[in-house]
């Protein structure tokens, strides 16, 4: 195992992607759009995790966990709607999904993912 850290996307408060031992983690993400629907929430969120992912030299295809956050429970059936179209056949990561009250208001969806470089 190497005991390099590379960090991208860094400022004081934190690192978009911080790469350690294979494993590629993720911050949680949140959508540009507060208010917006779950549908445009989740897939701004995904196509950012997408792009995250392509700076650190892997894709969707090579996550192994997922943990989501929803603003409320109700949301959870136009997330999931979102999340299987996004996630490719056979590479579904583990996930917990949970209610939390996130950050700012209006703001109804976050999500951290890690994968294997």
């Amino acid at each position: 195992m190497s005991s390099e850290i590379k960090r991208l996307q860094t400022n004081a408060r934190m690192s978009q992607v911080v790469i350690a031992n294979g494993i590629v983690h993720l911050a949680g993400q949140v959508p540009d759009t507060a208010g917006a629907s779950i549908t445009v929430q989740a897939t701004e969120i995904l196509t950012r995790i997408d792009t995250l992912l392509a700076s650190a030299g892997v894709d969707k295809t090579r996550l192994i966990t997922a943990n989501i956050w929803l603003s409320d429970p109700k949301h959870f059936d136009e997330f999931n709607a979102v999340w299987d179209a996004w996630v490719p056949a056979g590479a579904a990561p583990t996930r917990a999904c949970v209610q939390a009250l996130l950050m700012k208001p209006g703001l109804d969806v976050e999500v951290a993912v890690t994968a294997l470089s």
